[in-house]
């Protein structure tokens, strides 16, 4: 249904994609899931993960996930850059320069505010070399699934037309239809 992003922008993805709307699936319920998923993608070590962190990282995904959905052409949510702004606080993300001539944000935080901050910096990285705007979210109320934007115009809207776009114009149409003249 949704092509994965390329490269690291896809950790963005799979972070947002974590919560799928449609069938009520949450992967991040508990802090053994939160920690597992973390762990899957070497962003943290072999730390105590909380009830806070899950609450957290749930909180933290839903505010990139309305920055995603602006990308799409929705109004930028205020809160939600705020809530990122937060984690990137908290990740204490720092410029750190490499030896071989390349830089970046990296969190300075362990535990899950530095892999929050990892994603974070991803999430960066990606506005600063232009492939940020591609990733976007359904817009479709029952889905919200992030997808990776590779139309040669970047509009596509929907993460599938053939489902989400074909249930958003039967809908319009019907609202069209049934409205009195």
């Amino acid at each position: 249904m949704s092509e994965p992003a390329p490269g690291p922008l896809r950790l963005v993805q799979e972070f947002v994609n974590t919560h799928d709307v449609d069938d009520g699936r949450e992967d991040l319920q508990t802090p053994a899931d939160l920690k597992a998923w973390l762990l899957e993608r070497e962003l943290i070590e072999d730390e105590q993960v909380h009830a806070a962190d899950v609450v957290y990282a749930r909180e933290t995904r839903e505010a990139l996930r309305s920055m995603l959905l602006a990308n799409g052409g929705a109004t930028a949510d205020e809160t939600a850059v705020e809530t990122v702004n937060r984690a990137a606080t908290r990740a204490q993300l720092t410029l750190k320069f490499d030896v071989d001539g390349g830089s970046g944000l990296k969190p300075v935080a362990r535990g899950v505010d530095g892999a929050i901050g990892a994603i974070l910096a991803v999430a960066f990285a990606a506005m600063a070399e232009g492939s940020w705007t591609r990733l976007k979210v359904c817009p479709e109320e029952t889905c919200r699934v992030a997808f990776y934007d590779q139309s040669k115009n970047r509009s596509r809207r929907w993460c599938s037309m053939e489902v989400c776009g074909n249930r958003t114009k039967v809908r319009a149409y019907r609202q069209r239809h049934l409205e009195p003249t």
